[in-house]
């Protein structure tokens, strides 16, 4: 939250007269921060205890999460050249652009494993055998999990150079 915070502060003092730059600047504040109330619900409610709330804590984090990564991005591309370098904003477009994959190949292997094919208890399994069906799909959803969290900490390490 304290990032997401400074980053607003930061955009906002760079750009206080630019009415498009501000407005985006606020929509991108509130959605890093409903983000990261998702990320309290994930942190409270397991998975295997009570799932439907668990899910809508990840769809907060991160569907929203991405959501803010976007708006952040589109905010780098307008603030260049003066704040940022065509870099940055490409590097954070990439960024963005992993964040995106990790979040479909999530949502597909998640709906194949969670489809019925390979038994209605999954939520509570928490040790799987390489050989059980749907062990493929669950570390396909594991996997991009992983990878959607080290997306948006990829994210965060761009505004390094920002922040300086």
């Amino acid at each position: 939250m304290a990032t997401m915070y400074v980053r607003y502060k930061q955009v906002y003092a760079l750009n206080p007269d630019k009415s498009r730059i501000v407005k985006l600047n606020k929509i991108g504040l509130t959605l890093g921060l409903m983000s990261c109330f998702g990320l309290c619900i994930i942190a409270n409610f397991q998975k295997c205890i009570l799932y439907y709330i668990h899910v809508v804590g990840a769809c907060l984090t991160f569907g929203v999460g991405a959501i803010y990564m976007l708006v952040q991005t589109i905010l780098s591309y307008l603030m260049q050249p003066e704040v940022h370098s065509k870099d940055i904003f490409w590097i954070r477009l990439t960024v963005l652009l992993w964040c995106g994959s990790s979040i479909a190949s999530m949502f597909v292997s998640s709906l194949v494993l969670y489809s019925g094919l390979y038994g209605t208890d999954l939520v509570q399994k928490l040790h799987w055998d390489p050989q059980e069906k749907g062990y493929a799909a669950h570390i396909v959803s594991t996997a991009s999990e992983w990878s959607l969290a080290f997306s948006f900490l990829s994210f965060f390490l761009t505004y390094i150079r920002d922040f300086q």
